[in-house]
C-alpha cells in the first residue's frame, strides 16, 4: 500500500473516530427536566407556614411564617373579611409572627413573598379555617385586680357550663407567686377550680394568675371564649379563733392575741343549731344584714356589722338582743353573737379571705357549703386536681 494511501487511510479511521466520540458525548446530555443543571436552578428559599392548610384548626394555635435559604419580603394573613392579621416582621427577615388572637370559624389566606439567596422569588401562599365550636364557654376569675385580701383566699375560677376536659382546663391555668408559695388546684363542681396554699399565704404575698382559656377544647364541642389575668395582693395576717366552748372570740394578728370578744355561739344541745367545728373564710361584709329563718319564726331581722364566713348561713354580726348571754351561754341559731360595740370593732379589722377557725362545737361542717376550700386537708385538696 503506498504512503499516500495509508494516511488517506488514517484520516478517514480519525475522522469516524471523532464522530462516534461526538455522538457519545451528546448522549451524555441530560434531556427533559432532569439531572443536575435543572437542580441548579431551583429557588433556594423555602417557605414553611403555621399551619399551612387544613380546616378545623385552633386559633390559638402557633400562627407563624418562616424561610429558609432567604428572607421573607412580605408576608399577610388576611381572614375572610379582607382584613389583615396584626403581625411583626423579624429584623433578620427570617420569620413573622401573629401578634393577635385569630377569630373562631374563619377563613385565613396567606399571602407575600421571600427570596432567597440566589435572588429568585418565592410565593408566600396557602389557605386554613379554624375550628367552628358548638358552644364557647365564659369564666370568671377571682379575686380580681389589686384586691387585697386575707390569707386564707382561694383563687377561684368559674364557668358558665360544665367543664368535661377538666384536665385540657387546669393545664391552662398559671399562679406566679412574690414569694414561694406551694399550692394547687382542685375541682369543687364540673364548673368551679380553685387554687389555694397548701399552708395560709404568707403575709403581703404578690400574686398573678393567668388563665389561658382561650382556644382551650373543653370537649363536646365546647371552648374556652377568652383568656383572664388578675394581680392581687395579700394583705396582714390575721385569724379569728372561734372556741364555741369558752364563750369568747379571738382575733389574732401577726401571731399575737389583739382582741377577745364576748360571745355567744349556736345551742350546744341542738345539733341543727350549732355553730359548726370548720376553718371558715370572710367571704361578705355588710354594716346591715337582712335575716330570715322562718322554721324558727323570724324573717327580715336587721343585724349590725355582719361578715358571712358560710354560706350554710352563718355570720358573726351584732345581736344586743341576746346581750345578757354574751360571754356566758351559747344560745343563736348558729350565728356567732357579738355585742354591738365588739361587732363593730372586729368588722373594721376584717379582710375578705380571713380565715375563722371555729373549734369547741358538737358538730362538724361538712365540705359542701361555698366557701369549703379549708374544710379539706391536703391530701384531700391535691386529689380533686385532674392532673
Amino acid at each position: 500500500m503506498s504512503r499516500s494511501r495509508v494516511r488517506l487511510l488514517w484520516t478517514a479511521l480519525a475522522a469516524a473516530l471523532a464522530a462516534v466520540l461526538l455522538v457519545s458525548g451528546c448522549g451524555s446530555q441530560p434531556s427533559g427536566g432532569g439531572g443536575a443543571g435543572a437542580q441548579a436552578q431551583a429557588p433556594k428559599a423555602k417557605v414553611h407556614l403555621e399551619p399551612g392548610g387544613g380546616s378545623d384548626v385552633n386559633p390559638a394555635a402557633p400562627i407563624k411564617a418562616t424561610v429558609e435559604g432567604g428572607e421573607l419580603e412580605e408576608v399577610a394573613l388576611t381572614n375572610g373579611d379582607g382584613k389583615e392579621v396584626e403581625g411583626e416582621l423579624a429584623p433578620d427577615g427570617r420569620s413573622w409572627t401573629a401578634g393577635e388572637q385569630l377569630g373562631y370559624g374563619k377563613t385565613y389566606t396567606w399571602s407575600g413573598e421571600a427570596t432567597g439567596t440566589d435572588g429568585k422569588s418565592v410565593p408566600v401562599q396557602g389557605s386554613f379555617t379554624t375550628v367552628s365550636p358548638e358552644r364557647t364557654v365564659r369564666a370568671t376569675i377571682n379575686p380580681t385586680d389589686h384586691s387585697e385580701v386575707g390569707i386564707a383566699m382561694p383563687v377561684s375560677v368559674k364557668f358558665d357550663s360544665a367543664v368535661t376536659d377538666r384536665a385540657a382546663a387546669e393545664r391552662a391555668l398559671e399562679v406566679r407567686t412574690s414569694v414561694p408559695v406551694e399550692g394547687a388546684w382542685a375541682w369543687l363542681s364540673d364548673t368551679q377550680v380553685d387554687w389555694r396554699p397548701k399552708e395560709y399565704w404568707p403575709a403581703n404575698t404578690q400574686v398573678e394568675v393567668d388563665a389561658n382559656l382561650y382556644g382551650v377544647d373543653y370537649g363536646e364541642g365546647e371552648y374556652g371564649r377568652s383568656d383572664l389575668t388578675t394581680k392581687f395582693s395579700i394583705g396582714r395576717a390575721q385569724i379569728v379563733k372561734a372556741d364555741a366552748s369558752t364563750h369568747q372570740m379571738v382575733v389574732e394578728r401577726k401571731g399575737q392575741q389583739v382582741a377577745s370578744y364576748a360571745a355567744s355561739y349556736g345551742k350546744d344541745h341542738d345539733p341543727e343549731l350549732n355553730t359548726p367545728n370548720g376553718t371558715y373564710m370572710v367571704m361578705e361584709m355588710n354594716p346591715v344584714e337582712i335575716m330570715d329563718n322562718p322554721r324558727y319564726g323570724y324573717t327580715d331581722v336587721e343585724k349590725k356589722w355582719a361578715v358571712r364566713m358560710s354560706n350554710h348561713g352563718e355570720f358573726i354580726h351584732e345581736n344586743e338582743e341576746n346581750r345578757a348571754n354574751l360571754g356566758k351561754v351559747n344560745t343563736s341559731h348558729g350565728c356567732i353573737n357579738l355585742s354591738e360595740a365588739d361587732a363593730k370593732a372586729y368588722f373594721d379589722s376584717a379582710m375578705i379571705g380571713d380565715p375563722i377557725e371555729v373549734t369547741g362545737a358538737v358538730t362538724t361542717m361538712e365540705p359542701r357549703y361555698d366557701v369549703y376550700d379549708w374544710m379539706l386537708d391536703w391530701q384531700q385538696w391535691t386529689q380533686k386536681s385532674a392532673l
